[in-house]
């Protein structure tokens, strides 16, 4: 590690070996390289913008919100499914640093996979509130009624950014492609859990097949890669014991939460501007 006299500021020179693939012109994907020096704070994405900007603008991947947040970074760097804006470069502790596209995805180009199966098996598990109260949902009055524990039982679940990562770790999804994948599991859960929820049933309904929650093995490794935590291995084996219990008959879900009472001697505060109407009929 080279520093530059006078500053805390250190450099070091780093080999990337970046997959390469254009659909146009390779049978199969391939690695190029490029060398120069990084500097303390960079993240893998940063590395990427550099080789971009300076030295190969041919270059492809996806990036948006730089923080951890959108997941659209998603890359398989030194054989791990990472988020490269959340990941230093410093920490990966090596001279030569490899980065793929995410694993059990088709390649749209270079670094960029095709999502697609993510998102239409998301779809699939009806990943919304689910009620009967048409009217009230079209023109809501009140907030529906839950508390801070009960968003508790389920907030864990809810912080998926729809990255990708957890189903380019699963070996079961390497294997099987039909496979519903722990992304859409650990948001079934989620919903299930949701006590202003009334499609438990319908989820249940689309997670029961033998492609579905049952070929969750519980490897764990969509666990250990989740960039938040979520963990939706432990949402799959709980799901599993929803199934079971539907099928017996127990552990019925109770009606679901009605609207919150009216505040009762608040006055609204002034100053406070009207809502924007809606842009959708």
């Amino acid at each position: 590690m080279d520093t530059k006299k006078g500053t805390n500021h250190h450099t070091k020179t780093i080999t990337f070996r970046v997959q390469r693939f254009d659909p146009n012109r390779d049978a199969e994907p391939r690695l190029q390289e490029y060398t120069f020096p990084v500097s303390q704070g960079m993240t893998v994405l940063d590395c990427l913008i550099y080789i971009k900007e300076k030295l190969d603008g041919s270059l492809s991947f996806r990036a948006s919100c730089r923080m951890g947040i959108c997941g659209s970074c998603a890359m398989f760097v030194n054989g791990f499914p990472i988020l490269t804006c959340h990941t230093q470069t410093f920490e990966l502790n090596a001279d030569v640093i490899e980065i793929r596209s995410l694993p059990n995805y088709p390649i749209i180009k270079d670094l960029i996979p095709d999502l697609t199966m993510l998102f239409e098996k998301h779809k699939s598990i009806k990943p919304y509130i689910i009620r009967t109260d048409i009217k009230e949902i079209e023109s809501p009055t009140r907030e529906y009624h839950q508390s801070p524990q009960e968003l508790e039982d389920y907030l864990q679940f809810s912080y998926c950014l729809k990255c990708g990562i957890c189903l380019s770790a699963c070996p079961t999804v390497a294997t099987d492609r039909a496979f519903i994948g722990p992304q859409a599991l650990g948001q079934a859960f989620r919903y299930n859990n949701d006590t202003r929820d009334g499609g438990t049933a319908e989820r249940l309904d689309a997670i029961d097949h033998p492609h579905g929650v049952w070929r969750c093995h519980m490897a764990g490794a969509c666990a250990d890669a989740c960039p938040k935590g979520v963990d939706p291995a432990m949402a799959a084996q709980l799901l599993k014991r929803q199934a079971a219990a539907a099928v017996f008959g127990r552990g019925k879900k109770a009606k679901p939460a009605g609207v919150a009472p009216e505040p009762k001697n608040v006055s609204r505060r002034p100053n406070i501007p009207d809502a924007p109407p809606r842009t959708v009929e």
